[in-house]
């Protein structure tokens, strides 16, 4: 399959529909070869740009899509037009319907122990008989890390799903990913809030206006206020730069310089990033 990719605010991003992605995991389960996705939306472009362990775990990833219609529309306002909007959420539930069609096995990590336990339980409603090799929840302590790799690595399991914040997933995902034997790996963030039905997720009208955000802003108006001001504000500034002066394309271990001063990030800066 031809593989095309944009150079957008700094990272290259993959040109691809939601059918190719899934027929690039399919081949990834049936020749036991790694497929690491990860999905850029608004917010972490803007925190990427001075989070350090984010960006370069972002880098680490085998595709890397637009799951942010702001993300689309940025890219076709700027000549280097990404087809559509692939949402994390909509993956997760794209492979689900593939693990149990063609009998592969799952891992879960992430979520509060009673959101994950509630997850599950949909799941086996939904997909009867799907096999969960693993699961654990996202509260965990960073000593439990590599037993936690370790024991992922040994359920065998074709799928690794982790409903995590950013950059905590993307984290995991870079530094271990390699190591776990599992085809195919995919940091959902908030979906497993969503598939057990804790957080309602936007109406579809919704979405293809691109007011996800907006919907999700509704139902935490006080959490949520300042930060997406913030951040939707800091990436329309950063495409109305793109389209006068575009960024080079960032490089492991090497762009340190890109970040204002001060500004690597430390365990009191690494903050949830909601998708858009």
């Amino acid at each position: 399959m031809y593989r095309q990719r944009q150079l957008l605010f700094g990272m290259y991003m993959d040109a691809m529909r939601m059918d190719d992605v899934i027929d690039r995991c399919r081949t990834a389960l049936a020749t036991r070869s790694r497929v690491l996705l990860g999905v850029l939306n608004a917010a972490k472009i803007v925190e990427l740009r001075r989070n350090p362990l984010l960006r370069e775990s972002l880098m680490e990833c085998d595709l890397l899509l637009a799951d942010g219609q702001s993300v689309v529309w940025a890219s076709k306002l700027l000549g280097r037009p990404l087809p559509e909007r692939i949402a994390g959420i909509d993956i997760f539930t794209r492979l689900l319907f593939l693990a149990h069609r063609d009998d592969r096995s799952i891992a879960l990590l992430g979520a509060k122990p009673d959101v994950l336990a509630e997850m599950q339980r949909v799941i086996g409603q939904r997909f009867p008989g799907l096999r969960i090799a693993y699961s654990h929840h996202g509260y965990y302590e960073a000593a439990e890390t590599a037993q936690i790799a370790a024991d992922i690595r040994d359920s065998g399991a074709d799928m690794l799903f982790l409903g995590m914040t950013s950059p905590k997933k993307e984290i995991f995902l870079g530094s271990h990913g390699a190591s776990l034997n599992v085809p195919v790996l995919h940091g959902v963030g908030g979906s497993f809030d969503i598939m057990a039905g804790i957080t309602r997720r936007a109406p579809v009208a919704w979405q293809k206006a691109g007011l996800e955000w907006a919907y999700r802003l509704l139902q935490e108006p006080r959490r949520l206020w300042w930060r997406y001001l913030k951040t939707n504000t800091s990436f329309v500034q950063l495409t109305a730069r793109e389209m006068i002066n575009p960024a080079r394309a960032f490089k492991p271990g090497r762009d340190s310089d890109a970040m204002p001063s001060g500004s690597m990030a430390t365990s009191t800066q690494v903050r949830s990033l909601a998708d858009d």
